[in-house]
């Protein structure tokens, strides 16, 4: 089964990534445990996230697009980064997220991915959406 871990940093974290004093002690924890996922053969996709002040958000309200720079959320932690990983079970995507180096991150997330099967019916709802606009387009 696939799981995200979603990783969540507080604003002096999103810093140590790249103060020239704080990004080495980072990286140097962080480093290892992308290895050891890599190793294990699980890492399905992930990437890290740049701050959330480079961050732009969208709402539709009424129908018209309203869109503020920054997250969503004006919270203490934001989300910093994302594997997903294609384990066993639950128990085993939190032994993955367990071992994040705790003291460089707020927190992290481990949610389900949505099974395949839900991804085939919104890729199949999609396509014949796309094929309509295309009959009426002609």
């Amino acid at each position: 089964m696939q799981y995200a871990l979603l990783f969540y940093q507080s604003p002096e974290e999103f810093a140590a990534r790249s103060d020239p004093k704080k990004r080495e002690v980072f990286w140097a924890s962080f480093i290892p445990y992308m290895k050891a996922l890599h190793e294990a053969g699980i890492v399905v996709a992930g990437a890290g996230l740049e701050p959330p002040d480079v961050s732009t958000s969208i709402r539709l309200k009424g129908g018209k697009r309203q869109v503020q720079d920054g997250p969503f959320a004006d919270a203490k932690e934001q989300l910093g980064g994302f594997f997903i990983i294609d384990v066993a079970n639950l128990d085993v995507a939190l032994e993955w997220a367990a071992r994040w180096p705790a003291e460089l991150i707020a927190g992290v997330e481990v949610r389900p991915v949505a099974p395949p099967t839900d991804h085939e019916k919104m890729l199949i709802a999609a396509a014949g959406a796309n094929a309509a606009e295309t009959r009426v387009a002609q």
